[in-house]
C-alpha cells in the first residue's frame, strides 16, 4: 500500500516498509541449535558478523539466543569468526 500526499501541486508516494516479524514467533520455533549451521547463517552478514534486531526482525529474547548460538558454533568451529564470503 501506497502513501499519497501533495505538496506545492506535486504529488509524492511513499512506500510503507515493510513489517518486521521475529520468525521463532510466528514459526513457533522454541529453541536456536548451535549446531544448525545453515540457520546460523541466516542471521549473519558476509563478513561473518552478527546481523542486528533492526535488521532480522527478531525478539530481543531470541536475538540473545542466536547470539549465544552463534559464539558456540565459533568456538566449535562450526562458523568462522572472519570469512570473505560465507
Amino acid at each position: 500500500m501506497a502513501v499519497v500526499f501533495v505538496k506545492n501541486d506535486t504529488i509524492y508516494q511513499k512506500d510503507k516498509p515493510k513489517r518486521m516479524y521475529c520468525r521463532f514467533k510466528k514459526y513457533n520455533i522454541k529453541s536456536v541449535d548451535y549446531t544448525d549451521v545453515e540457520f546460523l547463517r541466516k542471521f549473519l552478514n558476509e563478513q561473518g558478523k552478527i546481523l542486528p534486531r533492526r535488521l532480522t526482525g527478531n525478539s530481543l529474547k531470541f536475538q540473545k539466543k542466536v547470539a549465544k548460538a552463534v559464539k558456540r558454533a565459533r568456538q566449535l568451529s562450526l562458523l568462522p569468526f572472519v570469512a570473505d564470503n560465507l
